[in-house]
């Protein structure tokens, strides 16, 4: 049977420093110390107090640990249930697809602290209904985040479920190659709703956001891991390898294997 969802403490010094993709959702959170810890292109330290959220598909190590951690990862599928449940996980841009990571500092991290001792209780315990259990102290541990960014003066932002499907549905079907159309036929829509619910949550058109992930994705294959330009156009959905570094260096400034050079020589 798959774990649907984990919680561990790090502490370790040594602990792996290899790149990790992990196609969960993860909550890190700094008990003591500190610790740094790259996302994808940016490099964060944590101090005591501060939680950090990694959203499914990103790519991250830690460079440095000094402290206590907390890492509590779960799937999209066990937390969401309805239209609902979507919208808390990423209210406040709490998950973001587009790779804006950010480290919050938490009010009340005592009470954060319990909420984590009580879901590692219930994993350790399973007592009758844990899940749920597991499930409802996971949602008041988003909850007390979001309540930290809204204190801070964070404007309150809440997404449509729809837009959020949208984005998963992307995310996990690059090597489609959908088109709008597509997309708003798999999720009982239309283009016209898409294109709205995109430009009102990013800005963009609905065309716009599938490249905005394509590009977020491309920069994470470049930069860890060992495919060809070719293995990696084909991955996004590209027939032609020449077109996708074509649309790469249109949407970056750079060719694929610029940037990949830059990067490696930004993180040395």
């Amino acid at each position: 049977m798959t774990t649907l969802y984990t919680i561990e403490q790090l502490n370790d010094p040594n602990c792996p420093r290899e790149p990790v993709r992990l196609l969960k959702y993860r909550i890190i959170f700094c008990a003591a110390g500190n610790a740094k810890i790259r996302i994808d292109q940016t490099d964060f330290t944590m101090c005591a107090a501060e939680v950090i959220t990694i959203t499914s598909g990103q790519i991250h190590y830690f460079t440095a640990l000094n402290g206590q951690l907390t890492i509590v990862d779960f799937p999209l599928e066990f937390i969401c249930k309805d239209d609902h449940d979507i919208e808390l996980i990423f209210h406040n841009g709490l998950f973001c697809h587009f790779g804006e990571n950010e480290l919050i500092k938490l009010h009340n991290s005592d009470d954060f602290s319990l909420i984590l001792h009580k879901i590692e209780d219930e994993i350790k315990n399973r007592l009758f209904q844990y899940q749920i259990a597991v499930k409802g102290h996971i949602e008041s541990l988003l909850i007390t985040i979001n309540r930290t960014k809204i204190a801070r003066g964070d404007s309150l932002w809440k997404p449509d479920a729809l837009f959020l499907k949208f984005l998963e549905l992307t995310r996990n079907s690059f090597i489609e190659n959908y088109s709008v159309a597509d997309y708003a036929r798999l999720l009982q829509t239309n283009e016209a709703k898409l294109n709205e619910l995109s430009k009102l949550h990013t800005s963009k058109t609905a065309q716009n956001v599938i490249f905005s992930l394509k590009i977020s994705e491309a920069k994470r294959l470049l930069l860890y891991q060992d495919f060809t330009i070719k293995e990696i156009s084909y991955k996004l959905g590209f027939t032609d390898p020449f077109y996708f570094s074509n649309f790469f260096k249109k949407h970056t400034g750079k060719s694929p294997k610029d940037y990949k050079t830059s990067l490696n020589i930004l993180h040395k």
